[in-house]
């Protein structure tokens, strides 16, 4: 079971370059020991809290505290971090490589090589240890990259599109070692564009647009508050018959035929309508044989998200104009 003590939390954080406001009181809870998305359109401010949770920049104001303890360089050794735009010496041997990295988050050189020889066992590519980088393909580099973030344990483990140029194969070794990584007693922030990714290791997610936190919560807390009252309705018997079975409270989305008086109906409810109402109603005209809500994906809902808070932003502005007019 999570803990819900967060490992990691951001109070009213604000940013500025140049008069461009990055993040705009920006207030973010990790629960320990749990897979936290971090998602956003590109340049809405996640790269500037990862930044400031890496002390590469600092906040104009607010805090970051981890593990309830104000942010401070002491941190380095329990952060692990990916960076998007990965980076590795192309002519130093690999082995050698890793072991220097694992050194500088404050490992013993000989307990870095014994484990980074476990997880070159792992990934399948132990035989690389003495070749150099740029005798890599893409893919083999970025699990390199991955190791090296992760092999000494850290307890924050921040993770900027992990999956990013990995085949289907390796996209599922890497969710796989994540998901054991948290299991094992790792917190771990992960963001990405990738929406089934989300969707499927994810525990927490926030969502950050135009430099504020727009929407934050338990994955499945969030879909179900973008769900509407829409539901599929399987049954044998005619579309006609279902259509006039009833009047007002509900309009069809979508119907299928799914063979000889076998249909689908996927229906909304309007008005008030209650689902039991509206299947005793239905219910002596066709033999119903399920019923399924259908829960929003992550990917329609960070669409819907950031086109309302763009929405509501715009109203804003109009209205401001029209009352300085």
């Amino acid at each position: 079971m999570t803990n819900e003590t967060p490992i990691f939390e951001a109070k009213n954080i604000v940013k500025e370059y140049s008069g461009h406001r990055a993040l705009d009181n920006v207030s973010i809870k990790v629960p320990k020991q749990s897979i936290f998305g971090l998602l956003g359109p590109n340049g809405a401010g996640k790269t500037s809290l990862i930044r400031i949770i890496n002390q590469i920049t600092a906040p104009d104001s607010g805090e970051i505290l981890i593990d309830g303890k104000p942010l401070q360089r002491g941190h380095v050794s329990q952060i692990g971090y990916l960076p998007e735009e990965r980076g590795l010496y192309k002519k130093m041997k690999i082995g050698e490589q890793a072991v220097y990295l694992a050194q500088l988050k404050g490992m013993p050189k000989k307990q870095a090589k014994q484990e980074l020889m476990l997880w070159f066992k792992k990934f399948e590519i132990d035989t690389w240890w003495n070749k150099t980088v740029d005798e890599l393909s893409k893919g083999m580099a970025q699990k390199i990259q991955f190791i090296t973030t992760v092999v000494h344990r850290p307890q924050l483990l921040i993770l900027d599109e992990p999956f990013s140029g990995f085949d289907p194969i390796n996209t599922n070794l890497v969710k796989s070692e994540i998901l054991k990584l948290r299991d094992e007693g790792a917190t771990i922030i992960l963001s990405t564009h990738n929406m089934g990714s989300v969707e499927e290791i994810c525990d927490n997610i926030a969502l950050i647009n135009n430099s504020k936190k727009i929407l934050d919560g338990k994955v499945n807390d969030v879909k179900q508050q973008f769900s509407e009252e829409k539901y599929i309705i399987e049954f044998k018997g005619t579309g006609v018959a279902f259509a006039n079975a009833i009047w007002g409270g509900w309009e069809m989305v979508n119907n299928e035929q799914l063979g000889e008086n076998h249909a689908s109906a996927t229906i909304k409810l309007t008005g008030g309508t209650k689902l039991n109402d509206f299947l005793k109603g239905i219910i002596n005209a066709v033999e119903i044989q399920s019923v399924n809500k259908v829960i929003p994906s992550m990917n329609e809902i960070f669409i819907r998200a950031v086109e309302n808070e763009s929405t509501s932003k715009e109203e804003v502005t109009n209205e401001n104009t029209n009352q300085d007019g």
